[in-house]
């Protein structure tokens, strides 16, 4: 039986939850779950913010812990192994996508919390080519953002060949954006945030911005046209895109990594007249979140966390909910 808590209706309360996963099957395998971040997908899961939640629904993607079970048939993962489980739990390993490596853009991938119970828990089961190994040298307390916040703001740098002497535009420095921030400036890119908030420009500085640029003021954002390669949305409210699009150079990119909701209004003619793109993308590959990991033990880079037990999970959501989070909460075994 596995221990977890769950909820049980839109925007519940957790509650302990016992269900039995029945036989290990070919290919899986059984995560002794110690550290599980807690990321707002949880958090959009939990309300069915995006009405595809089922319940009871046990949330809990960013899952780092050791392997305590393998199915038949499993390779390259054993016993005791140290290992992280993101937002993708399992891949049809047949589509298109997926003999081409790009498995997180696979059709019928399994969710790890959508149809499927997730890490606050004491075990979670997954596709064995869904989990990654955590290298040596790695903080494995804070290493479980990585696995959903981490992988998001590093996978735009591989799939679009970003050289290191880019300038990067990051929308946003939270959850997400801390992390964009020192991933690109280990990159080698000149970095600048975009904030609204006086008190997160020193500490977008110390966490890797070269430069901040204040979002809300119109006349700044003006002042910045043709600047940037690249720039990475990691919000999820509306703003003034086309007064974005305008600070990006020609042929740059706008990117969104932040799940917007409502619709995107944007002008044609500056996208046609300087080739810019607009563009998103979801998590990555196990291969690019392997090699994040990497990057991030070699550049000292982890996410700035703050810890709760397990049987916290409530308060710790609490938290997460009002906006004082710095900058990821991860729940403790």
């Amino acid at each position: 039986m596995i221990q977890a808590y769950a909820a049980f209706e839109a925007g519940g309360e957790l509650r302990p939850f016992e269900y039995d996963p029945g036989p290990l099957g070919t290919g899986e395998v059984e995560i002794e779950v110690e550290h599980c971040g807690i990321c707002h997908s949880d958090v959009s899961m939990l309300d069915n913010a995006w009405g595809i939640s089922s319940y009871p629904l046990v949330p809990g993607h960013e899952v780092v812990g050791r392997i305590g079970a393998v199915g038949p048939g499993v390779t390259g993962l054993e016993s005791g192994q140290l290992v992280g489980l993101g937002w993708q739990a399992g891949y049809c390993m047949h589509c298109d996508p997926c003999m081409s490596g790009d498995h997180n853009l696979c059709a019928q991938a399994q969710g790890t919390i959508v149809g499927h119970h997730g890490g606050f828990a004491d075990k979670v089961r997954a596709a064995a080519a869904s989990v990654v190994p955590l290298p040596e040298g790695i903080d494995s307390a804070s290493a479980g953002p990585l696995f959903c916040g981490g992988i998001t703001v590093f996978n735009p740098l591989v799939q679009y060949d970003v050289p290191p002497t880019a300038r990067v535009g990051v929308i946003g420095i939270g959850g997400l954006g801390h992390l964009a921030l020192g991933f690109l400036n280990a990159w080698g890119c000149e970095v600048t945030a975009f904030t609204a908030s006086e008190s997160k420009r020193e500490e977008a500085l110390r966490l890797g911005a070269h430069h901040t640029l204040d979002s809300r003021d119109a006349k700044t954002l003006e002042s910045a046209a043709n600047r940037f390669d690249l720039i990475l949305s990691t919000v999820n409210v509306k703003l003034d895109w086309n007064a974005y699009v305008g600070t990006l150079k020609p042929k740059g990119r706008l990117h969104f990594v932040g799940a917007t909701l409502e619709p995107i209004d944007l002008a044609v003619f500056p996208l046609i007249a300087g080739q810019r793109s607009v563009s998103g993308s979801p998590v990555g590959s196990p291969a690019t979140i392997q090699r994040m990991l990497e990057f991030a033990v070699r550049h000292g880079i982890a996410p700035v966390t703050e810890h709760f037990p397990l049987e916290r999970v409530n308060d710790a959501i609490a938290h997460l909910r009002s906006g004082q989070a710095r900058y990821r909460v991860v729940l403790d075994r």
